[in-house]
């Protein structure tokens, strides 16, 4: 469950390493987010080694689409898991993916979603 004032890692290339939730987007009055949801990010810390070529600045406040969450959540066939981390995905403001190259494997719920592209992008499927 995410929710305001929550760290995200940034799995992707857009040079950005840490992000912080400022508003859930999910729905009116709505406190959590989970998987496949979207919130508004701040960015709070920068890649070493890309801080020069960054597509995105420090105090940067984008959208971002959650991957990973740490809470448990059951699969269709009852199976119920978790992820060790909060990861989420940075989009621009046409729900555009900002890198171009996802950093871990994405879950087969997104495999029929409006971001098909993000499946493709990512190294595999999780179950």
């Amino acid at each position: 469950m995410i929710q305001n004032g929550t760290f995200l890692k940034v799995v992707d290339n857009s040079g950005a390493k840490i992000a912080f939730c400022i508003k859930v987007k999910a729905g009116p009055n709505r406190k959590y987010a989970y998987m496949r949801d979207s919130v508004f990010v701040s960015i709070k810390e920068l890649r070493s080694k890309r801080r020069l070529t960054s597509k995105v600045k420090k105090g940067a406040t984008l959208k971002a689409l959650i991957l990973h969450t740490r809470s448990k959540f059951k699969t269709l066939v009852g199976e119920t898991f978790n992820f060790f981390s909060n990861n989420a995905v940075l989009l621009n403001r046409q729900n555009k993916l900002v890198g171009s190259r996802i950093l871990s494997a994405v879950p087969k719920k997104f495999r029929f979603t409006k971001f098909l592209k993000l499946a493709s992008l990512s190294f595999g499927f999780i179950d």
